[in-house]
């Protein structure tokens, strides 16, 4: 069986365009999914602003974030850390980013002040949250209603090597079946460690980013959905107040925590853009995860539709082409940063 979920999405989404543009044309709005999520920039679609999403999710599942401006003073970046009760290791990532892209676990202040200088845009420091799982979970609510529905549900296997207590982590990569593609870039990323043998049955972890791009995995557990677990989200996406379509990824302690609504951290809510990642687990065939993505696709028309008609508007074609077209750009300055930082 060949492995579509590697395909770049443009490619992956191709036999589907055309769902895509009908709903476009029924919407008379090129830019359908902009009303989706009103209290977010483009509904989330992409290049929003992550500051944006986590002063609107609840402070109760939320990490310590400081928002940071690249032009500031490094010493008053590090007391407001202080202030913050933020404490090294922390997480980095640009107010606008995504994929992982300059992504960082930062573990003292010489790191600290080398992103600061190379990152080029505000960005995000935030607590480093060291629960053991990291889930997602795709919710959507129509407006007016109080209960939603849960269509997604994973966990995340971060991208690692598993010692044998004879190999270095170099031999261990180059033989991984994802990793050893990336050999130049893990060799940089993990120098200090390169020549090691790492013990036998250690997991070594290349990668901390829960993402496809970065080789994480991801394991589909639709079968786990249920009342209790879709009225932690109920809950969540109340608080929050206008959120109706995307994908919480979160770190939590157990899945039945989850269920319990008990020690969630949510690292990112992703808004209409939200890559509906349950399709992406191996054992899906590419037909049934484009029947999937379609059904996606129709909520979104239908919640779009819903708020246009209570007031909020489409987008007009050239605004949101600007504002994609400078997403575009930005992300691509971005990806030739992050090479420069590894």
């Amino acid at each position: 069986m060949f492995d579509w979920e590697k395909w770049s999405y443009d490619v992956i989404y191709l036999p589907i365009d055309v769902v895509w543009l009908w709903y476009a044309i029924k919407a008379r709005a090129f830019w359908y999914f902009t009303p989706v999520n009103p209290t977010l920039i483009f509904a989330g679609f992409e290049g929003g602003s992550k500051k944006e999403m986590y002063e609107q999710l609840p402070a109760w599942c939320s990490p310590t974030s400081l928002y940071v401006n690249p032009e500031e003073n490094i010493a008053k970046v590090n007391a407001d850390m202080r202030q913050a009760g933020l404490n090294f290791p922390v997480v980095v990532k640009p107010d606008s980013g995504m994929w992982g892209v300059l992504f960082r676990v930062i573990k003292n202040e010489n790191e600290l002040e080398l992103y600061h200088h190379q990152v080029g845009e505000c960005y995000i420091l935030q607590t480093f949250i060291d629960l053991s799982l990291e889930f997602s979970v795709f919710h959507i609510r129509y407006p007016g209603e109080t209960k939603g529905i849960i269509t997604g549900l994973i966990v995340k296997d971060y991208l690692h090597v598993t010692g044998s207590g004879s190999n270095t982590l170099a031999e261990l990569v180059a033989s991984h079946p994802s990793a050893k593609y990336k050999l130049d870039e893990m060799k940089k990323r993990h120098a200090d460690s390169w020549q090691k043998i790492i013990p036998a049955n250690e997991k070594y972890f290349l990668s901390r980013a829960g993402n496809h791009s970065s080789g994480a995995k991801f394991i589909n557990l639709n079968h786990e959905i249920d009342q209790q677990l879709c009225d932690v989200f109920d809950r969540i996406s109340n608080e929050a107040g206008q959120f109706y379509f995307g994908r919480y990824d979160l770190k939590c302690t157990s899945l039945e925590d989850l269920k319990a609504g008990k020690n969630i951290k949510i690292l990112e809510y992703n808004g209409a853009g939200a890559a509906i990642t349950h399709v992406f687990d191996r054992n899906m065939s590419y037909g049934a995860a484009l029947k999937e993505i379609v059904k996606h696709w129709r909520h979104l028309y239908r919640i779009g539709k819903i708020n246009h008609k209570n007031g909020v508007p489409y987008w007009s074609f050239m605004k949101g082409y600007r504002f994609m077209q400078k997403a575009k750009k930005n992300f691509k300055r971005m990806q030739e940063i992050d090479q420069s930082l590894i």
